[in-house]
C-alpha cells in the first residue's frame, strides 16, 4: 500500500474516531507518559513525533520540557485536524508545529527546517505502519548525534491471560491494528546500523515493547 492509500485508510478509521480517540486510548495505550517522563530533553533540545495523531503527547510533552522545540507529523488529515485544534487550545501553537507526511519517507528539513532531532518518539503508531521497519529506520536516520529514538507499541502479552490477549488482538484488528512480533529484532538491527546503543523493556507483562536508541555523540 502507498502512502497516498495508507492516508486514505487511516483518514476513514480516525474521521469520527478522532472526537473520542484521547478518551478512550488512556485505557490501553499504557506507557506513553512514562516513556515522556524518560525523554529528557536537553535545554532547549528539539523533539519530532512520528505519526502524532491528536497531538496528546506532543502536548504533554511541552509542558514537561517547557523550552523543548517540538514538531509533528501525520499521514492522516483527519488527525491532523484535532491536533492543531487541541495544540490551539492548549496554547503552544507557537511552540509545536505540525505537517502531514509518510513515517516511511519524510524530510524534516523541508517540514520543519531542522535537519535532525534531539528526541524522537513513536507511539504505538509502528503497529499502524504497513512497512513499520521503514518507518523505524528512517526516523533513526533522522537522529542528531547523542540523540535518543523512543519507542512504545504493544508487546506480545506473554505473561497475561491467553484469553486477555486473544480478546485484545481481535479488537486491534478493527482499527487495522496488528502488534509487530519482531519489535525487539528490528530495534536491535536499526540500532547496530547505527552504532547506537539500546534498551528495550517488556511493561506490564509484555502488553507493551518500549525501545530506546541512543545514537552516539
Amino acid at each position: 500500500m502507498g502512502s497516498a492509500g495508507h492516508g486514505a485508510l487511516m483518514d476513514g478509521v480516525y474521521r469520527h474516531q478522532r472526537f473520542i480517540y484521547d478518551v478512550t486510548r488512556k485505557y490501553y495505550l499504557l506507557g506513553r507518559d512514562r516513556m515522556i517522563e524518560g525523554l529528557a530533553v536537553p535545554a532547549g533540545g528539539s523533539v519530532l513525533e512520528v505519526a502524532c495523531g491528536t497531538g496528546r503527547n506532543l502536548i504533554r510533552v511541552a509542558r514537561r520540557y517547557p523550552d523543548a522545540q517540538l514538531c509533528g507529523f501525520d499521514i492522516s488529515a483527519e488527525m491532523l485536524t484535532t491536533a492543531r485544534a487541541s495544540v490551539g487550545r492548549a496554547g503552544l501553537s507557537d511552540r509545536i508545529r505540525l505537517a502531514e507526511g509518510d513515517a516511511t519517507d519524510f524530510d524534516p528539513a523541508a517540514m520543519f527546517g531542522v535537519p535532525a532531532f534531539d528526541r524522537i518518539l513513536i507511539s504505538y503508531s509502528l503497529s499502524m505502519i504497513p512497512d513499520w521497519e521503514a518507518a523505524l529506520a528512517e526516523a533513526a536516520r533522522h537522529l542528531a548525534p547523542g540523540g535518543q529514538l523512543a519507542i512504545v507499541d504493544f508487546g506480545q502479552g506473554a505473561g497475561l491471560p491467553t484469553a486477555l490477549t486473544g480478546a485484545l488482538r481481535r479488537w486491534l484488528a478493527l482499527f487495522h491494528v496488528a502488534p509487530r512480533a519482531e519489535l525487539p529484532e528490528a530495534l536491535a538491527r536499526v540500532a547496530q546500523d547505527i552504532g547506537a546503543g539500546l534498551d528495550i523493556g517488556h511493561p506490564y507483562r509484555d502488553y507493551a515493547v518500549t525501545g530506546r536508541i541512543t545514537r552516539p555523540a
